[in-house]
């Protein structure tokens, strides 16, 4: 990173952030562009690994993709405001990057662990997914994080 003054070397700030994201981005390889969508999801921590669960429909580009080749990018961001500096107008916020494999989980029992993860991201803590007839309509991805950084540009009160 070229600027280590923006690095965020602290993993367990780097799972805050995520914490504190409404969407984050899954890059996904294409045949000839890289695909990025915005997903809804939920993060959990599993044997020490971070771990993104989202959900989608059972067909479409995403799944076509993501079975050609399930090596991805995820991104989390937190704007926080733009101001004006001695050097110009910067932008203040947080981001992570991390990478992995992603899986698109078969077993019943592993999909309704995933969505409870994103239900409780978004407040939802009390839905009885068991009940849910959606089940069958969509699939959750499981992105195990191999790789995370982060970086940010805060505003100096929160520095």
């Amino acid at each position: 990173m070229r600027r280590k003054d923006r690095e965020i070397a602290d993993r367990a700030e780097m799972l805050d952030i995520l914490r504190r994201c409404d969407t984050v981005r899954i890059g996904i390889m294409g045949p000839e562009y890289p695909y990025v969508v915005p997903v809804s999801f939920g993060l959990a921590v599993e044997d020490g690994q971070p771990v993104i669960y989202f959900h989608c429909a059972r067909e479409g580009l995403k799944i076509d993709l993501l079975r050609q080749n399930p090596r991805v990018c995820v991104e989390g961001d937190i704007f926080i405001k733009t101001e004006t500096t001695d050097h110009g107008i910067t932008a203040r916020y947080e981001s992570v990057i991390g990478t992995g494999v992603c899986r698109l989980l078969e077993d019943e029992e592993a999909a309704i662990r995933g969505l409870t993860a994103l239900n409780e991201h978004y407040g939802y803590f009390d839905y009885d997914l068991k009940n849910c007839r959606a089940l069958k309509y969509v699939y959750v991805g499981r992105i195990p994080l191999d790789t995370l950084t982060g970086k940010h540009n805060l505003p100096v009160e929160n520095k």
